[in-house]
């Protein structure tokens, strides 16, 4: 444990007040890295997946700076300006914000697509001190004049690579365009793919880099391993997995909006307790959905990658690819759903036919091949004794892959927890 204090780190009083009611005791990395850099007023890129603390590490110091400074905030008008690419993020960036900043005089607001906009076009009257927002809809508010961005001294741009992967890289750059060039920015990222070191160049000023990714892309804890299957064998594989207890908090991860509600209604029908969240689904729908799981009344929920990033839930035991991914870094930011805050998880990937390029660009960028639990590695891919390791977990439930697996191999039954 480490001896370094959020008080040590130059943290005022008030928010340490309301870090100790939310028994935050010490700093994570990201946190003990970046804060002090922050608070001296440095532009700050930094590199760290997702539930490692990041909205604290930029949170705090931006909330203490802004009490220091005694301007006003102007009609319309915004302080400091967080840019998320989720709903969820956003609502979730926001509450955080709220819940540090609860003994500070700061008005709040976030702005967010799939709601009616009078409430957040109500909110922005007076101004705000701190406006979380994605940028679609804050882009349809500037333009409608309801939200001016020229008194913006602070620039927050989270998730910078998801940004990018949802084609709002050009909303972000508008954006930009109407801030004050001298101003206090920074960029947290897990990846660095070329775009976002383009964005980089373009928002910070002589910016220090804190990285913390770790050397392996995935989590160490997380316990990755495949089914290889016949896409029209997956929904009866998933409910046979489902039958196991340990599973007691599950993301289904479906490539397509259709397809979560078609596994949720399959789930759904076999007495299961079931939520998808998708962008087809209004944000007070996405909203009811995500505090069903929180709250543990639905133990599955089935989801798109639009909500990979944004689900910031304690405990999951088990995130589960229904379909893998077009794109290997999704994987790792859906996986990332598991393992969080030090924890255990498993990940499950369903491979069918068609899957299995999508697989090796996955086995190539976490650096390490998936341990198979069902079916056969095809024999055109590289095998390795550790993809051929059975899962040591003990009771796996049985059904058809598995024992057609044991019949060739002569072994025991084992179970995929």
């Amino acid at each position: 444990m480490t001896n370094v204090t959020f008080a040590s780190l130059g943290i005022a009083e008030p928010l340490l007040r309301a870090l100790a009611t939310e028994n935050y005791t010490h700093p994570t990395p990201i946190q003990e890295q970046t804060i002090p850099l922050l608070l001296a007023g440095r532009d700050v890129l930094g590199l760290a997946q997702t539930g490692t603390g990041k909205t604290a590490a930029f949170g705090l110091p931006l909330l203490q700076r802004l009490t220091a400074d005694k301007t006003p905030v102007q009609p319309h008008g915004v302080r400091a300006l967080i840019l998320a690419p989720t709903r969820e993020l956003a609502i979730q960036i926001d509450e955080s914000l709220r819940s540090y900043g609860r003994n500070l005089k700061l008005k709040h607001a976030v702005i967010l697509g799939g709601i009616n906009q009078s409430r957040q076009v109500a909110a922005m009257r007076p101004g705000v001190d701190v406006l979380v927002a994605t940028p679609g809809r804050l882009l349809d508010l500037i333009q409608q004049k309801f939200v001016r961005l020229g008194t913006v001294t602070t620039l927050v741009v989270d998730e910078a690579d998801r940004m990018f992967d949802m084609g709002f890289i050009r909303d972000v750059r508008r954006i930009v365009g109407h801030l004050p060039a001298k101003r206090h920015s920074m960029l947290f990222s897990a990846t660095m793919p070329g775009d976002v070191v383009h964005l980089v160049g373009e928002i910070l000023r002589e910016p220090v880099r804190v990285d913390i990714s770790p050397k392996t892309i995935a989590a160490e804890n997380i316990d990755q391993r495949v089914y290889f299957v016949e896409a029209k064998d997956k929904r009866a594989l998933l409910q046979d997995l489902l039958r196991d207890s340990s599973m007691s908090r599950v993301i289904v991860f479906t490539r397509t909006k259709h397809g979560a509600n078609k596994v949720a209604e399959t789930l759904e029908r076999s007495g299961h307790s079931v939520e998808a969240i998708h962008g087809n689904k209004s944000q007070n729908a996405r909203q009811r959905a995500l505090e069903s799981f929180r709250n543990g009344e639905s133990r599955v929920l089935v989801a798109t990658d639009i909500a990979a990033r944004g689900i910031d839930v304690d405990g999951i035991s088990h995130v589960i690819n229904f379909e893998l991914p077009d794109v290997a870094e999704s994987y790792v930011h859906r996986i990332g759903r598991t393992a969080r805050a030090g924890a255990g998880g498993v990940a499950i990937a369903f491979c069918d036919p068609a899957e299995r390029g999508s697989l090796k660009a996955i086995e190539r960028l976490v650096k390490q091949e998936l341990t198979v639990i069902g079916g056969v590695r095809p024999s055109g891919d590289v095998k390795s004794d550790t993809a051929q390791k059975p899962a040591r977990h003990e009771n796996r439930p049985h059904n058809q892959h598995n024992r057609a697996r044991n019949r060739r191999r002569g072994g025991q039954s084992r179970r995929a927890a």
